[in-house]
């Protein structure tokens, strides 16, 4: 039986990558409030809100079905930043992620009628000395306030700013492309 992919989510780079790694999905979004318990751990914290996400669905679904849902986090130092407030919250996380290294965690959420699995991913990225210049430059010009963190490793931030990563680049993007696409071929071949 061939399934049918649902996206939910309304972030482009989400979408974009899908689409590049050559996949055929629909978009389906909700508003979800993204809370989690306090005491839980950080890294648990992508896998907690894709599987909340997910049960937003949940009811919809119908078999043949397969829906993906995403969340990303940065976190320094056991500190988790989302997505800034405003222009001086930006500048704020850009400035605490200058000059150190910070792990960018992605949760992912496959969900059917009848199963769901789930697992994170983590990136850890090294930032060079980021002048003040800089930092005001890029979020005025990129306005980076639909990202976690505060940045987009694809944007000219990464270009300038990023002396390397270890992990998946496409996870700093917002997906682990890569897992997503062997989680989906092992439930090809178990279908």
């Amino acid at each position: 039986m061939e399934c049918k992919l649902i996206l939910a989510s309304a972030s482009p780079r989400r979408q974009q990558l899908l689409r590049d790694a050559g996949f055929e999905f629909e978009v389906r979004t909700k508003e979800v409030e993204e809370v989690y318990p306090p005491e839980l751990p950080v890294e648990q914290v992508p896998e907690y809100l894709a599987r909340l996400k997910a049960e937003a669905f949940r009811s919809e679904l119908r078999a043949g079905e397969w829906l993906i849902t995403a969340d990303t986090v940065v976190c320094l130092e056991g500190v988790l930043l989302g997505k800034p407030a405003d222009r001086a919250d930006a500048i704020r996380m850009l400035e605490a992620l200058s000059g150190r290294k910070h792990t960018v965690i992605s949760g992912v959420c496959l969900t059917a009628v009848d199963r769901q699995t789930a697992w994170s991913v983590a990136t850890g990225v090294y930032f060079t000395e980021l002048s003040a210049e800089e930092i005001a430059r890029y979020v005025d010009v990129y306005k980076p306030f639909d990202k976690a963190g505060a940045y987009g490793i694809q944007e000219w931030i990464g270009y300038i700013g990023i002396e390397r990563i270890e992990g998946s680049f496409y996870n700093v993007m917002g997906l682990p492309v890569q897992t997503l696409y062997r989680e989906l071929k092992k439930l090809k071949e178990n279908h």
